[in-house]
C-alpha cells in the first residue's frame, strides 16, 4: 500500500510540474504578444491657402466698358464689342475656379481636423489597451502566487494526511512482518507435522497392505473342508483374475472395432501427447492395455524406456511389428510377477472401464506396490457423467464392464494407498454438439424475454451436466 501511495504522489507531482510548465509557456506567449505603445503618424497638411486671398481679390479681371465720346469713343466701343465676350467668359471661368478652390479648401481643412481627432482617439485607445494588457499580466502573475499559497495550504493538510498514512503503513508493515514470521514458523511446524503424519500414514498403509497380502496368502494356502468336494477346490490368484476379467472379443474383431470407432493411430497419438511430459526423466514405464502402441511410440520418441501389455493377440503382434516391447498378458497376472518398486510409471488409457470392480481394486493395489516412491500412475477413461460420452461411446463397446464416475475412480486410487490424486478432464464436447440457446427476442415483450431467459438458463444447466468432457484422467503419485 505504501509503495502505491508513493507512486501516486510521484505521478501527481509530475502532473503538477507539467501543468506549471504549460502555464508559464502560455504566460510568456501572452507577454510577448502585448502591443507596444507608439505614436501614430499625424495627418498631412491641407491645401496651400497662401494665394487663396489674392485669388479671391484678383479673380475679376474684366474692365468696365469705355464711356468716351467722339470718334475715339466709337472706336473704343467697336473694340469692346469684339473682345468683350471673350473677357466675360474669362471672368466667368475665374469666378468658378475661385469658388471651387474656396469650397475644396474648406472641405480639406475639415477632413484634416477630423483625421487628427481620429488619430488622437486611436492613440488613447492603444494606450488603454497596453495598460490593460500590462495589468492582466500582473494579475495572472498574482494568480500563480495565490494558487501556490492555496496549494501550500492544501499541501499542509495532505502532508499531515500522508504522514498519518505513512505511520499507519509502517505500523501495518511491522504487524505484517510479525504475522508473516509467526505464520512462517507455524507453517514450517505444520509442514513438519504433515510430513510426519504422511510418513506415519505411509507406514500404516504399508503395514495394511502387507497384512492384507499375508491374509490372502493364508486363505489361498488353507486346505478346503472335505465337504466342499473337488468342484469347490481352492482357487489360485490367477483363477480369480481370470474370473474377474471380462472375456474379450475375438482379437481381430476388436482391432477392427478400434480402427472404426476409437480413431486412427495419428488421432490417438495427438490425444495422448499431453501425458508424455508427466513421465519426463522416468524409466521402466508400463503401458497397461497398450492397444496399437500409440503411447509407447510417443515415449520412445521422448527417450523414455517403456513396455506394454495387452490381452489382444492381434494388437500385441501389431505393436511388435513396430518394434515395441509388448507382452500378451493381463494386468494383474503380469504385475503380480514384478518385484515391488520396480516401475517408474504406469499408464493406462481407456482400459479401467473394461475391468470388473474386484479386478480393478486388485490392479490399483498392485499399481501402488509396483511403483517406485514418487512414481506416477495415469488412468484415462470415458467420462460417464457426460451424456455424449456415456450414450455415444460407452454403451457402443460391449467389452465395457463398469462405468467409473471421476469421483469414484479418484477415491479408489486414494484408498489403494496413493497419497496424491487429481482429476484432469479432457476432450470437451464441441459447441456444435451442445444444446443451443435461443437468440434474444426482437420485441420488448417482457413475458417473451422472461421465457427466453428461463429457457436459456435451463439450456446452460443441461450443457454443464450432460455435455461437458468426453474423457478424464486420474493422475496419482506414489
Amino acid at each position: 500500500m505504501k509503495e502505491r501511495l508513493e507512486e501516486t504522489l510521484r505521478r501527481l507531482a509530475k502532473e503538477r510540474e507539467e501543468a506549471d510548465r504549460r502555464y508559464n509557456d502560455a504566460l510568456t506567449a501572452v507577454d510577448r504578444a502585448r502591443p507596444e505603445t507608439s505614436s501614430l503618424p499625424r495627418p498631412r497638411p491641407g491645401f496651400d491657402e497662401h494665394q487663396l486671398a489674392a485669388l479671391n481679390q484678383a479673380w475679376n479681371t474684366l474692365p468696365s466698358p469705355p464711356d468716351i465720346g467722339g470718334m475715339k469713343g466709337r472706336f473704343a466701343g467697336f473694340v469692346w464689342r469684339i473682345i468683350g465676350p471673350y473677357l466675360q467668359r474669362q471672368l466667368t471661368f475665374n469666378s468658378l475656379l475661385v469658388d471651387h478652390l474656396n469650397r475644396t479648401t474648406a472641405a480639406a481643412r475639415e477632413a484634416n481636423e477630423s483625421a487628427g481627432h481620429v488619430i488622437d482617439s486611436l492613440e488613447a485607445r492603444f494606450a488603454a489597451l497596453g495598460e490593460f494588457t500590462l495589468r492582466l499580466m500582473l494579475y495572472m502573475q498574482q494568480v500563480t502566487a495565490y494558487i501556490d499559497t492555496k496549494n501550500r495550504e492544501s499541501a499542509s493538510g495532505t502532508l499531515v494526511l500522508n504522514t498519518a498514512i505513512n505511520v499507519i503503513g509502517e505500523d501495518l508493515d511491522k504487524r505484517w512482518e510479525s504475522l508473516a514470521a509467526r505464520l512462517e514458523t507455524r507453517t514450517a511446524s505444520l509442514v513438519s507435522s504433515h510430513e510426519t503424519l504422511r510418513a506415519a500414514v505411509g507406514v500404516a498403509q504399508q503395514a495394511s497392505q502387507s497384512l492384507k497380502r499375508e491374509l490372502e496368502r493364508l486363505r489361498v494356502e488353507q486346505p478346503q473342508p472335505a465337504s466342499t468336494g473337488g468342484a469347490a477346490a481352492a482357487q489360485t490368484p490367477a483363477a480369480l483374475n481370470s474370473q474377474a476379467f471380462t472375456p474379450a472379443l475375438d482379437s481381430f474383431k476388436y482391432v477392427g472395432f478400434e480402427d472404426r470407432f476409437r480413431g486412427s493411430r495419428e488421432a490417438i497419438r495427438r490425444g495422448l501427447e499431453d501425458y508424455v511430459p508427466r513421465f519426463a526423466g522416468v524409466h521402466d514405464v508400463l503401458d497397461v492395455g497398450c492397444g496399437r502402441g500409440e503411447f509407447l511410440e510417443l515415449l520412445r520418441a521422448a527417450g523414455v524406456t517403456a513396455r506394454g501389455i495387452d490381452l489382444n493377440h492381434e494388437m500385441v503382434e501389431l505393436c511388435r511389428s513396430h518394434g515395441l516391447d509388448v507382452t500378451e498378458a493381463d494386468a494383474v497376472g503380469y504385475m503380480e510377477r514384478l518385484p515391488d518398486a520396480s516401475l517408474g510409471g504406469i499408464f493406462s488409457a481407456q482400459v479401467v472401464e473394461h475391468l470388473q470392480p474386484s479386478y480393478l481394486l486388485r490392479f490399483l493395489e498392485l499399481g501402488y506396490h509396483k511403483l517406485r516412491p514418487g512414481g506416477t500412475m495415469i488412468l484415462e477413461t470415458l467420462n460417464p457423467a457426460c451424456w455424449v460420452a456415456f450414450f455415444d461411446s460407452y454403451i457402443r463397446d460391449i467389452t465395457h464392464a463398469w462405468p467409473l464416475h471421476p469421483d469414484t475412480l479418484k477415491y479408489l486410487v486414494l484408498a489403494s494407498g496413493f497419497t496424491q490424486a487429481e482429476v484432469e478432464y479432457r476432450s470437451p464436447v464441441s459447441d456444435e454438439h451442445k444444446l443451443q440457446e435461443l437468440p434474444p427476442p426482437r420485441t420488448l415483450d417482457e413475458k417473451l424475454i422472461t421465457l427466453t431467459e428461463a429457457f436459456n438458463e435451463n439450456v446452460r444447466k443441461l450443457n454443464s451436466r450432460l455435455f461437458t468432457h468426453l474423457d478424464y484422467a486420474v493422475i496419482a503419485k506414489r
